[in-house]
């Protein structure tokens, strides 16, 4: 009889949730593209919970035509329009403007020689940090540092708990619990 794997307990059963723990959650993303839509998707998850948006990662994805900066960049009060009218997605205008602005941010960072994932590792040195596995915060002084940094080149919905939950998902920090079988694997 094989014994079942032992992981986090947030996932629960939801085999979504489960699989987004076992492949995803925690793993080291170095994408820049892929920081920054997770740092979006973050945003939108602002005041809900993450399976919330995790169930209409698809529909974001489409409706944001794939998180390319270069064309979220461009979008206008038309797409805001048809962004709100989209029930796959969360409809928060002051949302869809925040990424919009963040898109117009993130080309800017290119254009200035500023690449995303170097910005957003340069915070941890390039190294994952590890919680004790025992304990989450909501927040941490890094993520604050972090919150504070990104607000101040224009970016919203980049609050320090926010910014914490996201910092889990990229990998930028292991909270998997002691027990979980992904904490040595990340």
């Amino acid at each position: 009889m094989s014994k079942a794997k032992q992981r986090c307990r947030w996932p629960g059963e939801d085999p979504l949730y489960v699989a987004y723990h076992d492949e995803e959650w925690g793993v080291p993303q170095h994408d820049g593209r892929m920081l920054w839509e997770m740092l979006m998707l973050e945003g939108f998850q602002a005041g809900l919970s993450w399976i919330t948006v995790l169930r209409k990662r698809e529909a974001f994805r489409k409706a944001f035509k794939g998180f390319d900066p270069a064309k979220v960049a461009r979008f206008n009060e038309k797409d805001i329009e048809r962004l709100l009218a989209d029930p796959g997605i969360i409809r928060s205008r002051a949302k869809i403007e925040a990424t919009i602005t963040a898109a117009q941010i993130y080309l800017d960072m290119q254009k200035g020689g500023e690449d995303f994932a170097d910005y957003c590792w340069s915070f941890t040195e390039g190294k994952v940090l590890k919680g004790d596995g025992k304990t989450v915060p909501a927040s941490t002084p890094l993520s604050e540092d972090i919150s504070k940094d990104l607000k101040k080149r224009g970016f919203k919905f980049v609050g320090p708990t926010i910014v914490y939950a996201w910092m889990q998902a990229v990998g930028m920090v292991n909270d998997h619990a002691a027990h979980c079988f992904r904490r040595k694997e990340v």
